[in-house]
């Protein structure tokens, strides 16, 4: 254990000052290995990320509700991954993988901001997507710009506060001595069991954010798209209800993989899984996901394919 700071006059109480990540792995040459492999995600991730940003602003065809969503949501997979990975990735060529308690509180709060806004912003697409299907002849006017905008202002806002409150209730405690975190980042849940405080009042505030942040957004969702099998099963046509259901199938499946994920990482009892376990779903959860989203929304898509075409045809004629 890293020394640590004394609390009062005899020396016997003391302040954590820093953290230490068990890692991913143990094994030296294991997490060598993995470099590699982990670099290439975040490179991938930071790729994707940011070209389908560039995409859909710089294609008129693409400023449309969805594609702005789309937009947000790539612009929040890249904070929330690097929030993790750059350090991770330096972490695995370290023995002693140390992060001060200031350093450590940030990283938990950028993270479980991004996490919360993403689960905002996700339902605010589910919703999107239920106009679109549900009142194709008044979709322009009800997800009008200014609606768009509130609707990311409100899910980033939400997402803050959120954050907030479970740093605050978590990092206020007192930590006098265990400071080994099980994890390759800075997890509240992780932080919060090394407390010598009463974790109550942190662990009911982790409780009503999960209430009201992830299962709420979760309901809405599921409501959300229980109108849109119900506006599916009205349409008479085959092919109509298969080009319905195709506008939100790529949804579909990011809001699967997320909450999926999610679930089983938070909401197991601690005997259900290993260690390993954990870590294995978290990297899944934190860094592969984030590189998955645009590649789920770009693949099947022939609106984003037909922007690409148009933009790198407009940028091999420009005038050299």
């Amino acid at each position: 254990m890293v020394p640590s700071r004394s609390m009062g006059g005899d020396g016997n109480l003391t302040s954590v000052t820093m953290f230490v990540f068990m890692g991913i792995s143990e094994e030296k040459e294991l997490q060598l290995s993995l470099f590699p492999v982990f670099l290439l995600i975040y490179l991938v991730t930071l790729f994707w990320n940011l070209g389908l940003i560039t995409l859909i602003r710089m294609d008129s065809h693409l400023h449309t509700p969805m594609y702005f969503f789309l937009s947000v949501l790539s612009f929040i997979d890249i904070c929330y991954t690097s929030s993790i990975s750059p350090r991770m990735l330096a972490d695995l060529f370290k023995d002693k993988k140390m992060i001060s308690f200031v350093a450590c509180a940030t990283q938990c709060f950028v993270a479980s901001w991004m996490a919360q806004t993403e689960c905002c912003l996700l339902a605010a697409m589910a919703y999107d997507r239920y106009v679109a299907i549900g009142n194709p002849l008044q979709y322009s006017s009800i997800m009008a710009p200014g609606l768009c905008w509130k609707m990311v202002v409100g899910a980033i806002g939400c997402g803050f506060i959120c954050a907030l409150v479970e740093i605050v209730s978590g990092f206020e405690m007192y930590y006098c001595g265990p400071n080994v975190i099980q994890h390759f980042f800075c997890n509240i849940t992780e932080i919060t069991t090394l407390s010598c405080s009463n974790p109550y009042i942190s662990q009911m505030s982790l409780f009503l954010v999960a209430i009201f942040v992830g299962f709420g957004s979760l309901l809405l969702i599921l409501l959300s798209y229980g109108f849109i099998a119900t506006s599916i099963l009205k349409i008479s046509s085959i092919k109509g209800s298969a080009k319905a259901f195709n506008t939100c199938a790529s949804h579909l499946v990011v809001v699967t993989l997320f909450y999926g994920t999610a679930l089983s990482v938070y909401m197991h009892p601690s005997s259900s899984h290993s260690t390993k376990q954990n870590k294995f779903l978290s990297v899944f959860y934190v860094i592969v996901i984030p590189m998955l989203n645009p590649v789920i929304y770009s693949l099947r898509n022939k609106e984003i394919k037909e922007a690409l075409r148009r933009v790198m045809k407009r940028t091999t004629h420009l005038p050299k």
